[in-house]
């Protein structure tokens, strides 16, 4: 499973390591991501998605049917 929320698009970043001399080495910003099920009362299922830590915030202020309507017209996620 690849490190993207499915919410809100969001992924692993690179940037640099910059020591005390400035001396700079390559690293990896990786999203604050949780697997988390989220009950979908639309069609009375439950559904496991891969959100990051901003993601569970969107859901909890638009809701879920909101939230992964906008993530699917921006392209995020193409099940549902």
């Amino acid at each position: 499973m690849s490190r993207v929320c499915q919410v809100t698009g969001k992924r692993l970043m690179t940037g640099n390591n910059v020591s005390h001399s400035k001396r700079r080495t390559k690293r990896k910003f990786y999203p604050n991501l949780f697997t988390k099920k989220f009950y979908y009362q639309e069609e009375d299922r439950w559904i496991t998605l891969n959100v990051s830590a901003s993601g569970i915030r969107l859901i909890n202020k638009k809701g879920l049917h909101n939230a992964l309507k906008d993530a699917k017209n921006s392209g995020y996620i193409n099940v549902y």
